[in-house]
């Protein structure tokens, strides 16, 4: 069976590009294009889509509106395509919070030979997007509302906050993942260092969202900062974040390198340089995301020491990088998304435990 999509943009030449990338694929076909979400909605009807592209900014309804109506009425697989600006990155940052599963970018010049480079990325996405688990408008609110209800505990020894560090890593779905995660910690936890896939220009409004919803500070990481308790350093689209030391401090560092795993950010180099840096005491988590990038990492940071967790399956929108990890022996304990920062504060209150015994 072939996937089947339904393209929602104004653009003539943006509707024609995608059909070009998604009939180019042996495993998907076009059942439909919409200018705008009115005709949209008469087409999913008829043609029963399993994975819709949808403009961001369109006429007659807004992109945000419609995808929220979607997500309450007929919850689906739905990629954004979003604008290389700020807006438009605030925009999408809200898609992925009301379910949308990802986005894909418009090129800013030439936007057709832009597109056409991008075939390859636009057909992953909407096959990974095709058997991501989706939530309805109504449980996404619930899992937000949750977020709140149970405080979790402090760290009961200070030491312990300026001595251990969170490495996170995460891609399909790892948005909003990351955001309940740092939503449950508490103002005194470890510094947390965070590789989340994400083109250069969306990482900014990403931190920026988080850190007003946050009781930590959440910041894009610039590099060469003193890392600190209380604060999470996201890697910036364009550079992967590495951990370094300068002296007895723990410091962020950017690398403009090759690709890694076709990232750049890559999972994989943070908790690399994680294990290289921080030995046992990192401790590490990974998230919901598609593909390899972590796992290789992780299994390094647990053989220097490090204890790390996985998203499990369920909680996941995509199980591919926690599954990765897990069957190379990279994982120490598999948890809900809902239970992971529990999980992560009781291990860091034992260990404290202990360091105030010695």
């Amino acid at each position: 069976m072939k996937i089947k999509v339904l393209i929602v943009d104004d653009s003539a030449l943006i509707r024609s590009v995608m059909r070009e990338i998604v009939s180019s694929q042996s495993d998907m076909e076009v059942v439909g294009v919409a200018p705008d979400p009115i005709v949209a909605r008469e087409m999913i009807k008829k043609t029963d889509p399993d994975v819709l592209t949808l403009d961001v900014e369109m006429p007659k309804m807004d992109g945000l509106d419609f995808l929220e109506k979607l997500m309450r009425l007929r919850p689906m697989p739905v990629i954004m395509v979003s604008s290389l600006t700020e807006r438009g990155s605030e925009i999408t940052m809200r898609a992925l919070e009301l379910g949308a599963v990802d986005f894909v970018t418009k090129p800013k010049l030439s936007i057709q030979s832009g597109m056409l480079e991008y075939t390859n990325l636009i057909a992953d996405k909407i096959r990974i997007a095709s058997r991501a688990r989706i939530k309805s408008h109504a449980a996404v609110a619930s899992d937000s509302a949750k977020l709140t209800e149970v405080p979790l505990p402090l760290i009961r020894n200070p030491l312990t906050s300026s001595e251990k560090l969170i490495i996170i890593g995460a891609s399909t779905g790892g948005t909003e993942a990351i955001k309940s995660f740092l939503m449950q910690m508490p103002s005194d936890c470890p510094g947390i260092l965070i590789t989340q896939h994400m083109p250069e220009g969306f990482t900014r409004s990403f931190a920026q969202r988080l850190d007003g919803l946050c009781k930590i500070s959440v910041k894009e990481a610039e590099g060469g900062e003193r890392i600190l308790p209380g604060h999470a350093y996201i890697a910036p689209g364009h550079s992967h974040l590495l951990l370094t030391r300068s002296g007895a401090n723990y410091v962020t560092q950017l690398d403009q390198g090759p690709a890694v795993n076709r990232h750049r950010p890559s999972v994989d180099v943070l908790f690399q340089s994680a294990a290289n840096c921080a030995g046992k005491n990192a401790m590490g988590v990974i998230l919901t995301g598609m593909g390899k990038d972590g796992a290789a990492g992780m299994l390094e940071m647990r053989k220097a020491g490090a204890h790390n967790f996985a998203q499990d399956e369920a909680s996941c929108v995509v199980f591919g990088m926690p599954r990765e990890a897990i069957a190379i022996g990279a994982v120490h304990d598999v948890a809900p998304l809902d239970e992971l920062p529990r999980k992560v504060l009781e291990l860091l209150n034992a260990y404290g435990n202990r360091a105030l015994r010695v």
